[in-house]
């Protein structure tokens, strides 16, 4: 069955529609205000309640009265003395309840890091929607996935000096691109699928400096795979200076720009 014009227009703008809808969640990437880096002090941390601190290599340890109102997953009331939780390495972080805000209790290679929710930030009650360029039927493309052998655990920096994120590398794309064939280095998706995190021409200019990503679904068994440029978004960093995303993989930059996707976004808490 051919797909018409007007179909894939619907679905990209469906598509769309759905993404600014999670970005606009209460306790989404947009709600990040604060980032607080643990260590084994006394453990007081700006306005919540309570203290939390690194207990030892595996452990965090929170420590609160009931009228503090701090909630641990899992728990049916507030905590009313010390408990622990070991977060894990890349991972989502255990998500604890303070009031309306919610506290992600991360690790990040040898530290842990408190990031607030609050669904009163800026950063989301002034979000308007993410500048994109015009959806292109052009930059639809048909690509060519070349697995590995074996799966690969790479080492990729991230946006925050000093620390390293480590995704798996499942293989290669490649695509016809402004006359010259393209490749990039794919990430296993989280859900399934694939991931392109790449930089372009367009990147530090039009869109975020640290690069944007394309998640695409899984390839055939031909080794065909739907790559649409349209599609490309950014990371929580291009949104907020809370997050701790990771820069693409070595060699993922291409020297064309690749004017799809997302635009860098505007930043309310900059203004």
């Amino acid at each position: 069955m051919t797909t018409t014009g007007t179909d894939i227009r619907t679905e990209h703008a469906a598509w769309r529609a759905e993404r600014e809808e999670q970005l606009r969640a209460p306790h989404g990437w947009l709600s990040l205000t604060a980032l607080h880096w643990l260590d084994d002090g006394p453990g007081d941390i700006g306005s919540l309640p309570g203290t939390w601190r690194v207990a030892d290599a595996d452990t965090v340890e929170i420590t609160a009265a009931a009228a503090d109102g701090v909630v641990l997953p899992g728990t049916a009331g507030p905590l009313d003395g010390s408990a622990q939780v070991r977060p894990v390495d890349g991972a989502p972080g255990a998500m604890v309840t303070v009031g309306e805000r919610i506290v992600e209790i991360a690790r990040r290679t040898d530290g842990y890091a408190l990031r607030v929710r609050d669904p009163q930030a800026v950063t989301r009650t002034a979000f308007d929607g993410v500048p994109t360029w015009d959806f292109d039927p052009g930059a639809v493309l048909t690509g060519r996935f070349t697995a590995y052998d074996e799966p690969r655990r790479i080492t990729v920096d991230a946006v925050v000096e000093g620390l390293q994120h480590f995704p798996t590398a499942v293989g290669e794309v490649e695509f016809e691109l402004r006359g010259g064939t393209r490749r990039l280095v794919a990430l296993a998706g989280k859900d399934g699928g694939l991931s392109l995190h790449f930089r372009d021409a367009t990147s530090g200019r039009e869109t975020y400096g640290g690069g944007r990503i394309l998640k695409t679904a899984d390839p055939d068994a031909d080794g065909t795979v739907q790559v649409d440029l349209n599609r490309t978004v950014n990371l929580p960093c291009a949104f907020t200076a809370y997050a701790t995303c990771p820069l693409p993989p070595a060699g993922n930059a291409l020297d064309v720009a690749v004017e799809a996707g997302e635009r860098t976004p505007p930043r309310p808490d900059l203004v």
